[in-house]
């Protein structure tokens, strides 16, 4: 049996995590080696948006399953849940959860690879002016004329940016070209 048959077998066309029914997409438990179906789970798009950290965290979304959820006898779901669970360790119901959860050494071991569990659980989304949340590959509008520095150039407002790129370690800025020149624009003079 392929491997992707046993994973849709196993979870019965739900997300292991949600329990939601529908399209949902594998998603490995990283880091991995090679192919188990222990670290290969089925999850919604909701729930991937928010463990890739592209979507905010939904405090309200997480507590509805994940203190059931992380006593699953496959793996990959439990380490994801004590991930996300660290996520909103500052909040009463998952501190509680944590409390109570309890993996093996190997297991635990494969959870804090991610090294979610070291920072505060902030997620830092690259936004707007008007608060939506931008991806890399974007077309962005400027809403205000630009200088551009160390040039002549002046992006004027309404001036579309394509194929924008997140500033990987500045959720303020992106970078895109205007007029055939890559430039760094501040996310708060831009909307989707």
């Amino acid at each position: 049996m392929k491997l992707e048959d046993i994973i849709k077998q196993r979870s019965e066309g739900q997300c292991e995590l949600s329990g939601e029914f529908g399209e949902h997409n594998f998603y490995k438990v990283e880091p991995t080696s090679g192919n188990q179906p222990e670290r290969i789970i089925m999850i919604s798009d909701k729930a991937l948006a928010q463990i890739e950290k592209r979507e905010e965290p939904d405090s309200a979304y997480w507590e509805r399953f994940l203190p059931t959820k992380m006593w699953s006898e496959i793996p990959g779901v439990q380490v994801v849940a004590w991930r996300m669970l660290n996520r909103f360790r500052n909040e009463s119901w998952a501190a509680e959860a944590l409390d109570m959860l309890y993996l093996d050494d190997e297991t635990l071991e494969w959870a804090k690879a991610s090294g979610d569990h070291i920072d505060d659980g902030t997620v830092v989304l690259h936004k707007d002016s008007n608060g939506n949340i931008l991806q890399n590959g974007d077309t962005v509008t400027l809403i205000k004329d630009l200088d551009v520095k160390g040039s002549s150039l002046v992006a004027k407002i309404g001036t579309a940016v394509r194929n924008i790129r997140l500033v990987h370690d500045n959720p303020e800025q992106i970078e895109g070209k205007v007029e055939g020149q890559s430039i760094v624009i501040l996310t708060k003079f831009v909307k989707k």
